[in-house]
C-alpha cells in the first residue's frame, strides 16, 4: 500500500476518512483492502480497534464462504474514537470492549437462561468487523454489550473477554464441580481456556488430548495434570490414568469426527458430556442411546455466552484466575492476518493469534 494513500489519524475528519481492512474471501485468501470509516448515528460508538483475536469460529469456511467476501473480527477491544448524539456512559478516549451479538433480555428465550438463541443476539453485529481500524457499534450493542475494561487489563487481555464468557457459560451449563474428573478433547484455545476455568473452579483431575505435541504441552503449562495424544487410544488411556474410570465431564473442542468418537467412550456413568464445538452443517455424530440411557449420562451443547457469562469473564481475566497474556503467541499488523489465519489453522507453533491494527 503506498505512502500517498489516505491513513486515519486522531486529527483527521473521520467521516472523509478510508480505513484499511482484512478482508476474507476463504481461509486461504485474506486481503489488505481499503474502506471508508463508518459513519455513526445516535446513540452509535465508533471504536478505533487496538485488539482482535483470530477465533476458531473464523476458520469454519463451510459457514463464512457463503457470506464472502466480508470482514471477520468478534473478540475486540478498542478504543472510543467517536460518540453518537445521546450516548452518555462513553468517552472519546475510553478503553472498552464490545460484543458483536448482544441479546434482548426479554423474550421467552433470555427469560429461561438461553440468550444465547435469542433472535436479537442472531442479527446484531459490528460494522465492518474486528479486523479493521475502525468499528462501528450500534445503538443496541453499545446499550446492552459495551462496558469499559479495566486500566490494569492490556487490550489484549481484553480480546479474551468474549472467548472465555463462551466457556464461562458452557462449563455452567455442564455443571463442572469440584470433585469432577474433567477430559478435555483438543487442546486449542478453547480447550486451554477451559482447562484453565476447570483449575480455577477447583477441578479434582484435569487430562487433556490433542494431536499436536506444541499444543499438549500448552495444556500441562495451563493446567492439565497429564495429557494423551489424540492418536492413541483416548477411553483406554484415560482409564489409566484416572483410577480405572472415565471422566466424569467431557468437554469436546473441537469439530473431528474421530474426537468426538472418542468423547462418546470416554465418559463415566451419571457423567455429562458436554460438546463445546460443532461439526459442519449437516453432519451426523452417534450415540449410543441405550448405553447413554442406561448410564444416565448427559449431553450438554453450548454456542455463545450471555451479559453475564462477559462480565464474570472479564472479572476472572483481571484478577489474574485465567492468564490469558501468556497465551498470546503472535501479533500481527492487518496486513499479515491472512498469516494469522495459517498460524492458527495449524496450530503447530501458535496459541492466540492477534491482529493489532496498531502495528
Amino acid at each position: 500500500m503506498g505512502s500517498n494513500q489516505k491513513r486515519v489519524t486522531r486529527n483527521q475528519k473521520l467521516g472523509d476518512a478510508s480505513m484499511r481492512v482484512a478482508m476474507y474471501y476463504n481461509n486461504r485468501d485474506v486481503r489488505l483492502e481499503e474502506m471508508p470509516v463508518p459513519k455513526i448515528g445516535p446513540g452509535e460508538l465508533l471504536i478505533r480497534t487496538r485488539a482482535s483475536g483470530i477465533c476458531g469460529s473464523d476458520l469454519m469456511e463451510w459457514y463464512r464462504i457463503k457470506k464472502a467476501p466480508l470482514v471477520l473480527g468478534h473478540e475486540i477491544t478498542g478504543e472510543v474514537a467517536a460518540v453518537g448524539d445521546g450516548v452518555g456512559d462513553f468517552r472519546v478516549g475510553d478503553r472498552v470492549y464490545s460484543s458483536h451479538h448482544v441479546p434482548c433480555g426479554k423474550c421467552r428465550y433470555c427469560l429461561a437462561g438461553h440468550q444465547s438463541v435469542c433472535e436479537l443476539l442472531r442479527t446484531t453485529h459490528f460494522d465492518p468487523g474486528g479486523f479493521a481500524e475502525y468499528i462501528r457499534v450500534p445503538k443496541i450493542n453499545v446499550e446492552l454489550g459495551t462496558m469499559r475494561i479495566p486500566d490494569s487489563m492490556t487490550f489484549d487481555e481484553g480480546s479474551f473477554i468474549e472467548p472465555l464468557g463462551c466457556v464461562v457459560r458452557a462449563q455452567r451449563f455442564a455443571r463442572l464441580a469440584s470433585w469432577q474428573t474433567v477430559l478435555v478433547i483438543g487442546s486449542g484455545i478453547s480447550g486451554l481456556l477451559h482447562i484453565q476455568l476447570a483449575r480455577a473452579r477447583g477441578a479434582a483431575r484435569i487430562i487433556a488430548t490433542d494431536i499436536s505435541e506444541f499444543r499438549l504441552k500448552a495444556a500441562k503449562q495451563f493446567g492439565a495434570d497429564a495429557t494423551i495424544h489424540g492418536s492413541a487410544d483416548v477411553p483406554r488411556e484415560l482409564r489409566k490414568l484416572n483410577e480405572n474410570r472415565p471422566a466424569d465431564l467431557v468437554i469436546v473442542t473441537t469439530g473431528a469426527m474421530a474426537a468426538m468418537q472418542q468423547a462418546v467412550k470416554s465418559v463415566d456413568r451419571g457423567g455429562t458430556l458436554l460438546f463445546f464445538a460443532p461439526t459442519a452443517a449437516g453432519v451426523d455424530v452417534p450415540i449410543p442411546l441405550f448405553e447413554f440411557w442406561r448410564d444416565e449420562i448427559s449431553i450438554v451443547t453450548s454456542y455463545a455466552g450471555s451479559g453475564a457469562d462477559l462480565v464474570e469473564s472479564m472479572e476472572l481475566i483481571r484478577a489474574r484466575q485465567v492468564r490469558v497474556a501468556d497465551m498470546v503467541t503472535h501479533r500481527l499488523p492487518l496486513a499479515e492476518a491472512g498469516l494469522g489465519f495459517q498460524l492458527t489453522a495449524s496450530g503447530q507453533d501458535s496459541i492466540k493469534v492477534i491482529v493489532d491494527p496498531l502495528l
